[in-house]
C-alpha cells in the first residue's frame, strides 16, 4: 500500500476512534510522555537556555525516533502501518475530550452554578478561574477551543502528512513540552526557551490552515477574514492570534482583553472588536465554537490526505517518467 494511502486511511481510523472513545482513561501515552519529560527535567534543569534546549532534543527526539523506529519495524505490512498511524493518530489528537471539557463548563453556566464552571476551567486552559465572572470563563472557554482545535488536532494532522508516525508523535512531544515549560514564569523563561520557540515554529502552519478552515467552515467566512486580519498580529502568540481572531469572526462574537496566568495580568487586544454587530462571547457561544472545531477537524483531515496523497502521486510520477 502507498504511503499516501496509509496515511489516509489511518489518520481516518484514528479520528474515528477519538470520536467513539476519546481519550484512554488510563495510560495515556501523552500523559506517560509528560512523565518521562518531567522526569528528564529533574536531571537537567539549570537556570540556562543551553540547558532547555538539551531537554528539547533528548524529549522530543527521543520521541520522534520512537516513532520512526515502530514505522520502519511495520514498513512491510500494510495493514500494521494503517494499524500504527490510527493508533499514533488516536493518541495525539483530542478534539472529543476538547469538546466534552468545553461543554461540561457551558452546561455549568447556563445552569448559573459559576463555581462549577470554574472548578472545570483549569481542565482545559491555565487561567485563574476565581479572577473571571460567567462571561469571562465563556471567553476562555472558547478561546481555548479555537487554540486547541489548531494544537490538539489540525496541527498533529499537518505533521502527520507531513512525516507520518513520526511526525505526529514529534509535533505532539514539542506541543506537550511546551505546555510545561515553554511558560515565562521565572524558573522556566530561559529553560523552556528552546521549547517555546520549537512550538511556535511547529505551530505555524497547523493554526494558518486552522484559521482557513474556520473562516470556510463558520457562519462569516468574510468576518472571519476580516478579523484574521485585522487583528491577528496584535495577539502577543505568533499561532494563537490568527485562530483565535478567525473564530471570533466566524462566531461573531468578541475574544480578547484583560486575562490572568498564575497571577500574572495580560491585557490582550480585543479580537473582531471593529465587527459593530459583534459581541462578547457567552454561554450559549461555547457549544457553537465546539461544533465548529468538529467541522474544521473533519476538513483538516480530507485536505491533509488530500495532499498527502496527491504528493505521493506527484513523487510516484516523477520516479517513472
Amino acid at each position: 500500500m502507498r504511503a499516501g494511502r496509509v496515511f489516509a486511511y489511518g489518520a481516518a481510523g484514528g479520528l474515528l476512534g477519538d470520536v467513539l472513545l476519546g481519550d484512554p482513561r488510563r495510560g495515556h501515552p501523552v500523559a506517560a510522555f509528560g512523565r518521562a519529560a518531567g522526569a528528564v527535567e529533574r536531571v537537567l534543569w539549570r537556570d540556562h537556555r543551553g540547558r532547555g534546549a538539551l531537554h528539547t532534543l533528548v524529549c522530543a527526539g527521543g520521541a520522534t525516533a520512537l516513532g520512526a523506529a515502530a514505522a520502519h519495524a511495520v514498513r512491510r505490512s500494510p495493514a500494521a502501518s494503517v494499524a500504527l498511524t490510527g493508533a499514533a493518530t488516536w493518541a495525539v489528537v483530542g478534539g472529543t475530550s476538547l469538546a466534552r471539557e468545553a461543554l461540561a463548563v457551558g452546561r455549568a453556566l447556563e445552569a448559573g452554578d459559576v463555581e462549577a464552571a470554574r472548578a472545570r476551567l483549569p481542565h482545559l486552559c491555565g487561567r485563574d478561574p476565581q479572577a473571571l465572572d460567567a462571561d469571562g470563563i465563556a471567553r476562555a472557554v472558547v478561546e481555548s477551543v479555537a487554540e486547541n482545535t489548531s494544537d490538539a488536532v489540525v496541527g498533529a494532522l499537518v505533521w502527520g502528512a507531513v512525516g507520518g508516525v513520526p511526525g505526529l508523535l514529534g509535533f505532539r512531544a514539542v506541543n506537550t513540552l511546551d505546555a510545561m515549560v515553554g511558560h515565562k514564569s521565572p524558573r522556566y523563561r530561559r529553560y523552556g526557551w528552546a521549547s517555546a520557540r520549537l512550538d511556535d515554529l511547529a505551530g505555524w502552519p497547523g493554526a494558518r490552515l486552522t484559521a482557513l478552515l474556520a473562516a470556510a467552515a463558520g457562519g462569516d467566512p468574510r468576518g472571519a477574514v476580516r478579523a484574521w486580519r485585522a487583528d491577528a498580529g496584535r495577539h502577543p502568540s505568533p499561532n494563537a492570534g490568527p485562530v483565535e481572531a478567525s473564530f471570533a469572526g466566524a462566531l461573531g462574537v468578541r475574544l480578547g482583553g484583560t486575562l490572568s496566568y498564575g497571577g500574572r495580568v495580560e491585557h490582550r487586544p480585543v479580537l473582531n472588536g471593529a465587527a459593530g454587530r459583534a459581541v462578547r462571547a457567552g454561554s450559549g457561544d461555547i457549544e457553537r465554537a465546539a461544533r465548529l472545531s468538529r467541522r474544521v477537524g473533519g476538513l483538516a483531515l480530507v485536505v491533509c490526505a488530500g495532499a498527502r496523497l496527491l504528493v505521493c502521486a506527484a513523487v510516484r510520477k516523477g520516479r517513472t517518467s
